[in-house]
């Protein structure tokens, strides 16, 4: 595999009885970028990135994360090697608090052994601290500082979004896949979005981004693909993309 690519899927497939919900799609996401995803309804998006993440096993191809395979893999493992997702419906644990959401998803953690409870309480206690300010941190750099005792169910959806970007922020991610981080948010939030976006992808962070915003889409990526009826339509820079006839005929409804 490429070293410059950080995923890479090739020839994926995915049927659910007689309906192909994706067909010999490839994608290629390269370290460092920020990668859009787009195509109309129903064109097999969200499939893709469950097929991506294995939150859905493929009927064929293959899918790599640094030139390793990890089709097979659960996606808490995958989670573990770098790659994490959000969603587009936001999935938050409403009856814990907003800070008590974002501890959760840290990795690799002391206390998730039975017996290190007893054998290394100091050792879990100064881990926790740790933890607590590095989830403040990045709470208060998302402007949810405020809201950290609060329980995640009194969030409104654009707050939910944020939580939920900031929360795969505690897995030190390599790559994120961002499912429709724009949708059903107010303008000034979608720009504070973007911002994150754009600071995290220049900290190292590379990004797969889902989005029917084709302002979001043509600012923030350095290329993008395209996929229609499950299968791959198109692939370019925003501007060369958004010029092209089949991509207008197909996403854009001209004829």
């Amino acid at each position: 595999m490429a070293a410059e690519s950080i995923l890479k899927a090739t020839k994926l497939s995915k049927s659910f009885g007689g309906l192909k919900a994706v067909q010999d799609a490839e994608i290629d996401v390269p370290v460092g970028s920020i990668t859009g995803l787009i195509g109309p309804n129903g064109a097999g998006k969200t499939t893709l990135f469950n097929l991506l993440s294995n939150f859905l096993r493929p009927d064929s191809g293959q899918v790599y994360l640094q030139g390793n395979p990890i089709q097979g893999k659960p996606p808490h493992s995958i989670a573990q090697l770098g790659m994490v997702r959000t969603f587009q419906v936001p999935r938050v644990l409403s009856r814990l608090s907003v800070l008590e959401n974002m501890l959760l998803a840290a990795q690799h953690q002391t206390g998730e052994k039975f017996w290190n409870a007893w054998f290394l309480a100091g050792k879990i206690a100064q881990e926790e601290r740790q933890l607590k300010e590095k989830a403040r941190e990045i709470l208060n750099s998302v402007g949810l500082i405020h809201m950290g005792d609060k329980y995640a169910g009194s969030l409104s959806g654009g707050q939910r979004k944020l939580l939920e970007i900031a929360r795969v922020m505690m897995t030190d991610p390599k790559l994120i896949l961002l499912d429709e981080p724009a949708a059903g948010v107010n303008p000034a939030l979608i720009e504070e979005i973007c911002g994150y976006i754009q600071s995290w992808n220049q900290s190292g962070i590379s990004f797969l981004i889902i989005e029917h915003n084709m302002d979001v889409i043509m600012s923030l990526c350095d290329r993008v693909w395209v996929l229609a009826e499950g299968r791959n339509l198109a692939n370019g820079e925003p501007q060369e993309v958004r010029t092209n006839p089949q991509v207008l005929e197909a996403y854009l409804g001209s004829s």
